[in-house]
């Protein structure tokens, strides 16, 4: 054998060598990792136990008990309920019951396409995006939004600015059978039961417990003669958040911070609160 071609046999199995080295590498497993739990015996002994939960998704799976789908919307929708009554003076639990009602707890059809909780339709005012679906009517017109929350707070808008509403807000925030009762008096539904509906949606729930907390009832702790009277005001047609905290002597910071206002924005029908409310 020439003695020249050693040199370059050598540096070719070098690197086949290297080669198999580099993909054994790659392609090997890494040994499965176990989350574990340290625990303590009576005498201080540290045990070592695997932990066998199985991580527990936020959202419930498409066959999970219709009541564990409810818990979930309660759960997920209870917060913004509670901000809504607080800004606009609607029982948290009737937003609540009429969002479960109406958006089959989340999963009716509208609900997934349009993010609609209330079936809210399109009206001639209404100039943001819209889907078609059938109801009362083939193909009628629906409002889209592009979070749920948009949902929750075009519902409070709704009920507030429309004149045929506003004998519920002369109701007290906890008659929530007087709301549900009037909500179908006002038309906002055809069905004959859809007050029972509501009713028997808020009981079984007890999504009442979300108006105590706004209203300062969590607990059923005793109260002063006053603190069962919650001040209100209804805005009307020229009313600025300025001149109804001039009128009842404060500030206009102080009145954004009673009703959990962002920014300067108030609509006719709107109920403000007039002194902090407790359970916020």
């Amino acid at each position: 054998m020439n003695t020249k071609w050693i040199p370059l046999l050598a540096l070719l199995l070098l690197l086949v060598v290297s080669c198999k080295s580099k993909k054994r590498s790659v392609t090997s497993k890494k040994g499965t990792t176990t989350e574990k739990v340290v625990v303590k015996d009576k005498g201080g002994k540290v045990i070592v136990q695997p932990n066998d939960k199985t991580p527990q998704t936020n959202r419930p799976s498409a066959n999970a008990p219709y009541a564990e789908v409810v818990a979930f919307y309660i759960d997920t929708y209870s917060g913004i309920a509670k901000d809504e009554m607080l800004q606009y003076g609607i029982p948290a639990s009737i937003t609540l019951a009429q969002g479960i009602l109406e958006s089959g707890a989340g999963r009716g059809d509208l609900t997934k396409r349009a993010n609609n909780h209330f079936g809210i339709k399109c009206h001639n005012s209404w100039t943001g995006d819209r889907v078609y679906h059938d109801d009362d009517e083939k193909g009628e017109c629906f409002r889209k939004y592009r979070d749920a929350k948009y949902s929750f707070r075009d519902h409070s808008l709704f009920l507030t600015q429309r004149s045929r509403y506003q004998g519920l807000f002369k109701l007290r925030k906890d008659d929530y059978k007087g709301w549900a009762k009037g909500l179908k008096k006002a038309g906002y539904a055809t069905d004959p039961k859809y007050p029972n509906k509501l009713i028997s949606i808020i009981e079984r729930y007890n999504l009442t417990q979300y108006d105590e907390e706004v209203l300062g009832k969590k607990g059923g702790s005793k109260k002063k003669k006053n603190d069962d009277q919650i001040k209100t005001y209804v805005v009307v047609k020229g009313d600025t958040l300025y001149s109804i905290s001039r009128r009842f002597n404060m500030t206009v910071d102080t009145l954004k911070r009673y009703n959990g206002l962002l920014t300067n924005d108030i609509s006719v029908g709107q109920v403000l609160y007039l002194h902090p409310v407790k359970g916020r």
